[in-house]
């Protein structure tokens, strides 16, 4: 048996992955168990679950791995000395945390496992370990790999090819200039946090209308033909300063950055409409030379950039390729993945097994709680529930629940790996409700209402809902379609005026809860054998009322990661509005929880809104 562990760590959602013999055993975020998003201390927590997972101590181990190379980052902090004296503080900020951890990432990772683990630590350059998360995972033998993100050790985007049990990454592109980093300015520019409010940008887009888009282009950056680009540094700051933009970008984009939790105005969504048609447009570029460098008919793509949904739809829809495939962790907690399997392929020589619906395993690879854990957990703290031994029982009574438009959290199995939730930490709702997407927004996320729904699509009927070849999967939630022309609805005259957040209050659809205002979707299909009881759940729905379709959105409030254990879902039932609590085969209904000091002033306090 080999066992080699993955680590990514110190600067963005650290994680940890466990590959055992080249089976993927174990992976998560350490922001689940701390309950601090995006955490990027060393994942402690994370490495003591996967290690227990297998049933192994750091003794056992055999390889562990590191996600990118410190040494060759270090040299970067070379271009904040580069614009002296301006970028002087900005290296007097960054020089601690070398200090103490990076440059002796050695002894960090001794400490971090107990001193027990004697074996060769291995470091991948950091898009190399993107790349193997891409790849490896993958149910295609041979592929293109295409990976972007905000900076490695210098790379910020690379493409290469994956065959057999190998990759090998051909060309870069090299920091300042980043995909990843010019996506971010703009979310900072637009009031949301860097490293967290991408999401937001991306779907306050459709919002707007491009009009910045040639101001963009003729101004902030000069966009080639196969993707690359030069940034124009004059309109940033994140060489020389602790901001993301310039006064020479505030005066081009006409104002200041927007305050955060301030009004959303046209401009701000115009802007995000703008930057994301850039975005499409270099990744479509990028893909398109990529395809005409390697020949290949089939991509994988993986980095923080990887997580944009909307510019992987316009590539499958638009790009040359055939098939595409997208590490459901593509962000930093991927690299953990990427270097255990680069360990495993490439160093150890072992090869590789393609299946036909990936290894990845649904990206369901973290912990999970037994039936009877749950029932002594909630017997001991005195809370009421109904317990479903039957599981047919518990789909009929959840469906018929959601079909009555309760909002219901639902944790089944493990644990999802990524950001998104995949049906185990996930809340459930009606998408054919007007109301649904208001509510679940303002009144148990408690986030902004203009952001969207993902809609969970039983496989076999994807192309009656969506713009999607039949059965054609997209299990990560990490593609954008449109809505079938059948499913909408035709818009009269008296909409026409309607603009901004107003566009909220128009039913386009059949399903309006999960159909955003430029009627596309995030869609995540839902297949049984990945998905089991998950899948039993919209199979019944569909039985009780027509629809093949639920909105799944992750089990988390903003600001908080996605619970991770029964105590974390309990707690955020009680401090929301979610009528209905399916932990396992126990449903708990909120009409009959009495009165807690779980209140939502104070649960929502803990945590730093973005």
């Amino acid at each position: 048996m080999t066992a080699i562990l993955g680590i990514s760590a110190f600067y963005h959602d650290s994680a940890a992955a466990l590959v055992v013999d080249g089976e993927i055993v174990a992976a998560a975020q350490e922001e689940r168990f701390t309950r601090i998003k995006h955490d990027p201390n060393f994942p402690t927590l994370a490495i003591e679950y996967c290690l227990k997972e297998a049933g192994l101590t750091p003794a056992q181990i055999d390889f562990v791995g590191f996600y990118d190379k410190p040494f060759l980052k270090f040299e970067r902090l070379e271009t904040y000395l580069a614009v002296a004296p301006r970028g002087f503080h900005s290296f007097l900020t960054a020089i601690p945390v070398w200090v103490k951890q990076k440059l002796y990432l050695r002894g960090e990772l001794n400490r971090g496992l107990n001193h027990a683990y004697k074996g060769r630590y291995v470091f991948t350059e950091h898009h190399e370990s993107h790349a193997a998360s891409a790849f490896f995972p993958s149910p295609f033998d041979e592929a293109a790999i295409l990976t972007m993100d905000g900076v490695g050790e210098w790379a910020t985007a690379s493409y290469g090819i994956g065959k057999g049990n190998r990759i090998e990454l051909t060309h870069e592109l090299r920091f300042p200039h980043s995909p990843g980093l010019l996506y971010s300015a703009f979310t900072y520019y637009c009031g949301f946090r860097v490293n967290s409010g991408e999401y937001k940008l991306m779907g306050l887009a459709p919002y707007g209308k491009p009009k910045y888009v040639d101001r963009i282009l003729d101004n902030v950056i000069d966009l080639k033909a196969d993707g690359s680009f030069r940034m124009d540094m004059s309109y940033f700051n994140y060489l020389s300063g602790l901001t993301m933009t310039s006064e020479k970008f505030h005066t081009l984009f006409g104002g200041p950055p927007r305050s955060p939790e301030s009004t959303v105005t046209e401009r701000d969504m115009d802007i995000a409409a703008s930057i994301q048609h850039v975005t499409d447009e270099i990744m479509l570029r990028a893909a398109r030379h990529v395809h005409s460098e390697t020949g290949i008919k089939k991509l994988c793509l993986a980095g923080g950039v990887a997580l944009n949904c909307v510019a992987n739809g316009r590539i499958l829809r638009d790009g040359p390729f055939d098939e595409l495939w997208i590490q459901p962790a593509a962000g930093d907690a991927g690299g953990a993945l990427g270097v255990a399997q680069f360990i495993w392929h490439q160093l150890l020589e072992k090869p590789r097994v393609v299946k036909q619906r990936d290894t990845q395993r649904g990206s369901l690879l973290g912990p999970k709680f037994t039936d009877t854990e749950v029932r002594e957990f909630l017997d001991r703290e005195g809370i009421p529930y109904h317990h479903y031994p039957n599981e047919d029982e518990l789909c009929s009574e959840v469906a018929r629940l959601i079909a009555d438009e309760k909002v219901v959290g639902w944790v089944q199995g493990r644990m999802e790996f990524g950001p998104r939730a995949l049906g185990c930490r996930s809340i459930l709702g009606d998408p054919r409700s007007t109301a649904m997407q208001t509510v679940m927004n303002v009144k148990i996320k408690f986030r902004e209402s203009f952001r969207p729904f993902a809609p969970a699509v039983l496989e076999e009927r994807v192309d009656e809902f969506f713009e999607m070849r039949p059965h054609e999967q997209s299990p990560y939630m990490l593609l954008v379609a449109p809505v079938q022309e059948s499913k909408r609805i035709e818009l009269n005259g008296a909409h026409a005026d309607k603009k901004g957040i107003e566009l909220l209050k128009v039913q386009r659809s059949v399903v309006p809860a999960i159909t955003h205002v430029d009627y596309s979707a995030r869609v995540q299909t839902v297949d049984e054998r990945r998905h089991g009881r998950y899948y039993k759940l919209i199979k019944e729905f569909e039985r009780q009322t027509g629809c093949p379709v639920l909105i799944n959105t992750s089990f988390n409030v903003r600001g908080e990661p996605i619970v991770m254990s029964p105590p974390h879902a309990l707690r955020c039932f009680l401090a929301t509005n979610m009528d209905v609590l399916v932990l396992e085969n126990c449903v708990l209904l909120k009409s009959e929880q009495k009165k807690t000091d779980h209140d939502t002033e104070g649960y929502l306090q803990q945590f730093k809104l973005d």
